[in-house]
């Protein structure tokens, strides 16, 4: 486990915490929503959660309203970069 989440790690946990599969390369490739790959907000929620058990901190508050993959990697990482 690294101190950044990686797009292969998200797509894992979109599929374990929402249940939607999306191929990492997939994820790189687009800037899609959220909502359009499938993934609602309590998906986000779920992944949002599983990111704090993983970690032992809580993710920021703007990470369960993140609408892109993009955005969430950008929040959750430059989060736990500061140790925020």
């Amino acid at each position: 486990m690294t101190d950044r989440i990686t797009v292969e790690e998200l797509a894992e946990l979109m599929k374990k915490s929402a249940g939607v599969t999306v191929a990492p390369d997939e994820l790189r490739q687009q800037d899609a929503a959220f909502a359009t790959l499938g993934v609602d907000s309590l998906g986000l929620l779920g992944i949002v959660g599983e990111l704090e058990n993983r970690y032992g901190t809580p993710m920021p508050p703007d990470a369960e309203r993140s609408k892109t993959p993009r955005q969430f990697l950008d929040l959750v990482n430059s989060a736990l970069m500061t140790g925020a």
